[in-house]
């Protein structure tokens, strides 16, 4: 009996690395053993990254209310504590969306926990 590659399956998994490479630089479109290697680099990449994405916002956001706390006389670890003693629930995004693009507001929250 003459043996099977199932020649189907190979086909698309082929194309199935070559289409995720699609848009990289050179080789890394066309061949397909360097396109594998690009690819799997690549989701590892998006693996790390979706949780580096998590802390580079967090620390994002500590630098807009700490600029902005800073502007009102006031440090940022002094006013995170002192907004989390008054009971205030507004987490770090809120506040450094409202440092950035409603400062009245943020004014007032500055004015309620001092």
């Amino acid at each position: 009996m003459p043996r099977s590659t199932n020649s189907v399956a190979s086909r698309k998994r082929r194309k199935k690395i070559l289409k995720a490479a699609k848009g990289y630089f050179g080789a890394r479109s066309k061949v397909y053993t360097v396109a594998k290697n690009a690819v799997e680099k690549g989701l590892q990449y998006a693996y790390r990254d979706r949780r580096n994405k998590k802390r580079e916002f967090r620390r994002l956001w500590i630098a807009r209310i700490n600029a902005a706390a800073r502007a009102e006389g006031m440090s940022y670890s002094v006013f995170m504590h002192k907004v989390a003693q008054s009971g205030i629930d507004l987490d770090r995004k809120t506040l450094a969306d409202l440092a950035m693009n409603h400062p009245e507001a943020f004014t007032e929250v500055v004015n309620k926990v001092r």
